[in-house]
C-alpha cells in the first residue's frame, strides 16, 4: 500500500499484520524544526572542529589567529568562508563535506541577493540585478531617472492627501526597498522616511515612492566598495534632525560607522520621544550610536582586531558633547533617561572618544534629513559609495 509521507491513516498495516510507519533520515524545507535542528547540528560540528561561536553575532564562527585565522558565517544553509590561508580554508572544506553534503561555489561572487565585485583595488557589493528586477517589474525600468531619492522641498505628513484604494501595491514596494538599503545607504533615510506610512498610505506618499524608484533607476548598479588600502580604524559620525516629524515632533536619528575608509554600518530612526532641545535629540542619537559601537568593538575583536585606542566619534553640537563629558546632573538634562547616560560611561572607559565637527563636515547628514544633490553627492564621495557599472 503507497502511503503519503508524513500523514497517519487510521488502519493502514502492512501485509505481515503491523503498522506501517514513516522514517524520515533527512530533514525537509517546510519543517518547523527543520532549520533550528540543521543549524544546531551544524554548529556542534563546528565547535568539534574547533570554532568558537561569536557571542556578537551567532552566525558568525571563528578559529584561530594571524595566518591561521578563519571566519565561517552561515544564513540557513548558505555559507561563507574566508581566511587568509587558502590550506586552513581547503582542510575545513574537507571537514566539512565529511559531515555534510555541501555543493562549493568557489570564489564569492553572489550571497542573498548581494553581489560581490573583487579587483586588485578591494571589494564592491551591490544589488544591481536587485534593482533592475524591481524596476522592472514596478514599471520604472524605462522612466527618466532623478537626482535625489527625496525632494528636501516635499514635506509627508501622515493625514495630508487623497488615500490609496489599494494599499497592497505600496506595501510591496516598501518591503522590497527595505532590502535594498543593505547595499544603498543613500536611500535609507527615504525608505525610513516613507515606512511610516504602510498602515494608511496616501497619494503623495506614493509619489514619493515612485520619485525614488526614479533616483535608482539613474544608478541601479551603485553600492560599498571596501578598498584593500584602507587602514583598520574604528569611527563613526551622529546626527539628528531636532523635531522634524510634522505629525509627532520627534527627531530622527542619523548615524554611520566606518572602519577605515568604508562604511559597515548605517542608521536612520525616529526618536521614541519628543526631544526639548537640539541639544538633547543630538545626545539621544549619541546614545544611539556609542550602542552600536560597543556591538561593533565586540564583533571586530573575533575578527582579531587591535580595538586598544578608543573609537572617534564625531558630532556637530557642543552642548551634546558637554552633556556627555560632565558628569553633574543639571537642570538641563535630568529629564533624559538615565539609559542614555551610559555614554558618559564609554568616554570614561576610554571606548569611546567625542569629536567636534563642522555642520558642512557631518557624514551623517543624509540619514537625517533629505538633501539636495549637491550636499547628498559630496557625502556619497566621502562614503566611498560607487557604481561600478557606471559610466568612468
Amino acid at each position: 500500500m503507497d502511503l503519503p509521507l508524513g500523514y497517519n491513516i487510521q488502519g493502514a498495516k502492512s501485509s505481515n499484520g503491523t503498522r506501517l510507519v514513516c522514517k524520515l533520515n533527512k530533514s525537509i524545507y517546510g519543517l518547523k524544526q527543520a532549520s533550528r535542528q540543521w543549524n544546531s547540528k551544524f554548529a556542534c560540528a563546528l565547535i568539534q572542529f574547533g570554532f568558537v561561536q561569536s557571542k556578537s553575532d551567532y552566525s558568525l564562527f571563528v578559529m584561530g589567529a594571524g595566518d591561521s585565522f578563519i571566519a565561517l558565517l552561515v544564513y540557513v544553509d548558505d555559507i561563507i568562508i574566508t581566511g587568509p590561508n587558502l590550506e586552513v580554508v581547503n582542510d575545513l572544506k574537507q571537514f566539512l563535506h565529511s559531515k555534510f553534503k555541501l555543493k562549493d561555489l568557489g570564489p564569492l561572487k553572489f550571497f542573498l541577493g548581494i553581489e560581490i565585485a573583487r579587483s586588485t583595488a578591494g571589494i564592491a557589493l551591490s544589488q544591481r540585478h536587485y534593482a533592475l528586477q524591481l524596476l522592472e517589474d514596478s514599471g520604472f525600468l524605462a522612466c527618466k531617472p532623478a537626482t535625489v531619492p527625496m525632494d528636501a522641498k516635499v514635506i509627508l505628513g501622515a493625514d495630508e492627501g487623497v488615500l490609496l484604494s489599494d494599499a497592497s501595491q505600496y506595501r510591496r514596494l516598501i518591503g522590497r526597498l527595505l532590502y535594498l538599503t543593505i547595499t544603498r545607504p543613500d536611500i535609507t533615510f527615504a525608505v525610513h522616511k516613507l515606512s511610516q506610512f504602510l498602515a494608511k498610505p496616501r497619494v503623495p506618499h506614493l509619489q514619493a515612492v515612485h520619485h525614488l524608484l526614479r533616483y535608482i533607476k539613474a544608478s541601479p548598479g551603485q553600492g560599498l566598495f571596501y578598498s584593500a588600502a584602507s587602514p583598520i580604524q574604528l569611527k563613526a559620525f551622529s546626527d539628528s534632525d531636532w523635531g522634524s516629524c510634522p505629525d509627532s515632533q520627534k527627531s530622527v536619528t542619523g548615524f554611520c560607522v566606518f572602519v577605515g575608509d568604508s562604511l559597515v554600518s548605517w542608521k536612520s530612526k525616529k526618536q521614541t520621544t519628543v526631544s526639548r532641545s537640539s541639544a538633547e535629540a543630538k545626545y539621544r542619537a549619541l546614545a544611539s550610536t556609542v550602542s552600536e559601537l560597543v556591538w561593533l568593538r565586540q564583533l571586530l575583536s573575533d575578527f582579531r582586531f587591535d580595538l586598544s585606542s578608543p573609537t572617534m566619534l564625531f558630532c556637530d553640537n557642543q552642548a551634546a558633547i558637554h552633556i556627555a563629558s560632565n558628569p553633574i546632573f543639571h537642570e538641563r538634562t535630568k529629564h533624559i533617561e538615565v539609559d542614555c547616560h551610559f555614554v558618559r560611561d564609554m568616554v570614561t572607559k576610554g571606548m569611546v572618544k567625542l569629536m567636534p565637527i563642522r555642520s558642512q563636515h557631518q557624514l551623517a547628514d543624509p540619514f537625517t534629513k533629505a538633501l539636495s544633490w549637491p550636499l547628498l553627492h559630496s557625502s556619497l564621495c566621502k562614503m566611498a559609495i560607487k557604481d561600478i557599472h557606471g559610466p568612468s
